[in-house]
C-alpha cells in the first residue's frame, strides 16, 4: 500500500524544491523587471531584452557558446556511441577494465583536476588555447555522459535481432548502421542533448581551456557580476536556463519514448 503525503514530508519537500528553485524563479521574474536596479521591482517590462540584443559582447560570448557546445556534443555523441558499443558488446577483449575506467573517470574527477590536466596538455604541445582547445575540453567531459547513457540502451537491447542480421549476411559495420544504431537513437539523442546542456552552461574547463578571443558565456557573466549585477545579465541568464530546460525536457521525453517502444517490442527469441 502506497503511503500518504504526511504534513512532515510535504514540508520537507516544499522546503527542498524551493532552496533548489526559488533563486531560479526570482532571477527569470527580475529578468522582466523595469527598474535598473535589479533588487527593485519596478514594474513589468522587456527593456533589457531589447537592450540584450544591442551587447555586442555579450551575444559574441553566446555564439561562441553554442558553437563549441555543437561542435563539442556531436564529437562526445560519436565518441561516446563507439565507446558504449564496444563496452556493451565486445566482452573478451585486452584492457577492458582499464578502458572502462578511463571513460568513466571524468564523471567522477573533479573539474578543476580536468581543466588544470587539459591546460598543462595544451601548454605543452604548444596549442594555443582558443575555440578548439575549449571544443576538445568540453568533449573530454560529456564523452563519458553520452557512453553512460548509449551503454545502457544498448544492454537492455534485444540482441537477437543484431544475430539475425549476421546470420542473413549483414557484414558487421552495415548491421551496426542499419540495425543497433536505429534502436539506439533515442539514447544517442539524449545523450548529444546532454551533452550539449552540459557544454553550454561549463565555466570552470572553460576558464582552463579558453583564450582571450573564445570567451564563453559564462565567463563573460561572471566577468560582467563582478563588477556589479547589470539587468541585461538577468536576461541572458533566462534565456540559458530556457535552453537547457528545453533540452532537458526534450531528453527526457526521448528517453520515455525508448522505454515505451522497448516495452512494446516483442523479442526474436519469445
Amino acid at each position: 500500500m502506497p503511503r500518504r503525503l504526511s504534513l512532515f514530508n510535504l514540508t520537507s519537500l516544499s522546503l527542498g524544491l524551493a532552496f533548489l528553485y526559488l533563486p531560479i524563479v526570482v532571477l527569470v521574474a527580475y529578468s522582466f523587471n523595469d527598474s535598473r536596479l535589479v533588487a527593485v521591482w519596478g514594474g513589468f517590462s522587456t527593456r533589457w531584452y531589447h537592450a540584450l540584443l544591442a551587447d555586442g559582447a555579450i551575444l559574441d560570448a553566446a555564439r561562441i557558446s553554442l558553437g563549441i557546445a555543437f561542435c563539442s556534443a556531436t564529437a562526445a555523441t560519436v565518441l561516446g556511441t563507439f565507446a558504449a558499443y564496444a563496452l556493451a558488446r565486445v566482452r573478451r577483449v585486452p584492457g577492458r577494465p582499464l578502458f572502462s575506467a578511463m571513460v568513466y573517470a571524468p564523471l567522477v574527477m573533479p573539474e578543476v583536476i580536468t581543466g588544470l590536466s587539459l591546460l598543462l596538455l595544451f601548454v605543452a604541445i604548444g596549442m594555443d588555447r582558443g575555440f578548439w582547445t575549449a571544443t576538445a575540453a568540453h568533449t573530454t567531459l560529456t564523452m563519458c555522459f553520452v557512453t553512460v547513457i548509449v551503454q545502457a540502451r544498448l544492454s537492455g537491447l534485444d540482441r537477437y535481432i543484431e544475430e539475425a542480421a549476421a546470420d542473413l549476411g549483414c557484414p558487421p559495420l552495415r548491421a551496426f548502421l542499419t540495425v543497433t544504431l536505429p534502436m539506439a537513437a533515442p539514447a544517442v539523442i539524449s545523450g548529444f542533448l546532454l551533452a550539449f546542456s552540459l557544454s553550454l552552461d561549463d565555466f570552470v574547463i572553460a576558464t582552463f581551456t579558453t583564450g582571450p578571443g573564445a570567451t564563453t558565456l559564462p565567463i563573460r557573466i561572471y566577468s560582467d557580476v563582478r563588477l556589479g549585477v547589470k539587468p541585461e545579465i538577468n536576461a541572458i541568464c533566462t534565456l540559458m536556463i530556457a535552453a537547457v530546460a528545453i533540452a532537458v525536457m526534450a531528453a527526457s521525453l526521448v528517453a520515455r519514448w525508448a522505454d515505451g517502444g522497448r516495452d512494446k517490442a516483442t523479442p526474436l527469441h519469445a
